[in-house]
């Protein structure tokens, strides 16, 4: 059977009005992570009060070798 070591990463949203994740950002960082076997499995935002983004958290998996 396979193992798997898993990372979770969050991605602070910036902006003063309106908080944004640059998508730009998040994909240098996947391709220096995928350079190292991660992959992406999931991802989701967590918000503030009234709906606005606080961060978004990236759940990577990779085989243990």
């Amino acid at each position: 059977m396979k193992s798997f070591e898993y990372k979770v990463m969050e991605v602070e949203a910036r902006g003063f009005w309106n908080n944004k994740v640059k998508a730009s950002d998040i994909e240098k960082m996947l391709n220096q992570l995928g350079a190292d076997g991660w992959e992406l499995v999931s991802t989701f935002d967590q918000n503030w009060y009234q709906g606005g983004t606080k961060n978004a958290v990236l759940i990577l998996k990779r085989p243990v070798l």
